[in-house]
């Protein structure tokens, strides 16, 4: 069915926008005046119904993204409103006119269409992969299966706004440092480039003999002075060869198995690969899929080639009938504690609750890691700062020093 942009007047004269499907231009027209709002445009989308996102343009994919934000709010209010009664066909139709993107709009109101003309929901999901996962689609299918969907939107929902939460508080520990390392960078390039070179020059007319630092300080300047833009082509490609690297399948295991091996950052992302492991995999577990297929699914859930690899050889051992323990300590990628929870859940038989517990666990060490990291980083800033900063005022106060004992 054809999606429809209008601008419509309300009750109140007030200007509102939206979207809404219909047969034509005319019928949108009446279904808004049965609402009571009076249309003074109305277009229709470009796009055909049922297309999927993947033949979107991938030059402007960015326009067609939608924030994991979005995704989190629209999960908890249609769990809400389904929990509640309503047909989901319905509460989606609810939930369209309150979404912001507009591009998500176009997407609710094709995966309504899509369940009207017989389709699963998790069908309709499955259209746009770049937005829902497989996760995502794989829940809702199985809560499809068991007739428990609004049980299922739920837990989608905690999965993904603690995610949220996580990575936002992540986010902004790191926010104070980063900000700052710019700005220093930013200032300490200014006085290099610019500030440096109209002192340093009255020194070098004298034709003395300058200190160490001076001689050192001024070279440094005329170098980030005259090739500058050498830095920056260097930097862009190491940008570049970093992301071709990172495209093929050993480049990206190479760099993952450095990134784990880094002092403290490395514990921090096997925690929190972990942690998102285990969380979707007892989510997956709790609502009836099979272990093989949940691991099928979460693999590639942890973003990291050292864990994917760990959990592909543990596939393979649980298809033989293997604990998932077992199986997952044969690859040192897990962290011991983590192998421990999982076989203790394994013989009491409630391994997803362990699951929920290992996640739980190791995201408030990550949390407790970046907190303790942010707050080393700040005087390490300073004192670096004060370093550079430091031997410029004294690289420039020693000639001053000389020509004054000169003189005197």
């Amino acid at each position: 069915m054809p999606v429809f942009e209008y601008t419509a007047l309300d009750v109140n004269g007030k200007t509102t926008t939206g979207i809404i499907d219909a047969e034509s231009a005319p019928v949108a027209r009446q279904k808004l005046r049965t609402g009571k709002t009076f249309p003074v445009t109305i277009q229709e989308v470009a796009e055909a119904s049922g297309k999927k996102e993947t033949e979107s343009p991938q030059a402007f994919s960015f326009l067609y993204r939608v924030k994991p934000s979005e995704i989190a709010m629209m999960t908890r209010q249609l769990a809400t409103l389904v929990s509640a009664g309503f047909p989901l066909v319905s509460a989606i139709d609810a939930l369209i006119p309150q979404t912001k993107s507009k591009a998500f709009k176009k997407m609710l109101a094709r995966i309504k269409d899509a369940i009207v003309e017989g389709n699963s929901f998790a069908a309709a999901l499955s259209l746009y992969p770049g937005t829902f996962s497989t996760l995502y689609t794989n829940m809702v299918k199985a809560g499809e299966s068991s007739g428990t969907l609004e049980i299922v939107l739920d837990q989608l929902a905690d999965i993904t706004e603690k995610q949220q939460a996580l990575k936002n508080r992540i986010r902004t520990a790191m926010a104070y440092p980063i900000l700052m390392s710019f700005i220093g960078a930013f200032v300490l390039f200014f006085l290099v480039t610019f500030i440096v070179p109209n002192i340093t020059g009255i020194f070098e007319e004298m034709n003395q003999v300058l200190p160490v630092p001076t001689r050192m300080l001024i070279i440094v300047s005329a170098f980030f002075k005259s090739y500058w833009w050498v830095l920056l082509l260097i930097l862009i490609g190491l940008f570049l060869m970093f992301r071709s690297v990172q495209k093929t399948a050993s480049g990206r295991f190479f760099i993952d198995k450095t990134l784990l091996k880094l002092p403290m950052i490395g514990q921090i992302l096997r925690k929190l690969a972990i942690a998102r492991f285990a969380r979707t995999l007892g989510s997956l577990l709790e609502n009836g899929v099979s272990m093989l297929t949940s691991l099928e699914i979460v693999k590639n859930i942890a973003g990291n080639m050292l864990i994917l690899k760990a959990v592909e050889s543990a596939i393979q051992e649980v298809s033989k009938g293997i604990g998932l323990g077992t199986s997952l300590s044969a690859a040192k990628a897990f962290p011991d504690l983590s192998i421990q929870m999982i076989q203790v859940g394994e013989q009491s038989g409630d391994l997803e609750k362990m699951l929920e517990k290992i996640a739980s666990v190791y995201e408030g060490e990550v949390e407790t890691s970046v907190l303790g990291i942010t707050s080393l980083l700040e005087p390490i800033m300073i004192l670096i700062m004060g370093v550079i900063f430091g031997f410029m005022v004294l690289s420039i106060c020693l000639p001053i020093f000389e020509m004054n004992q000169l003189v005197m």
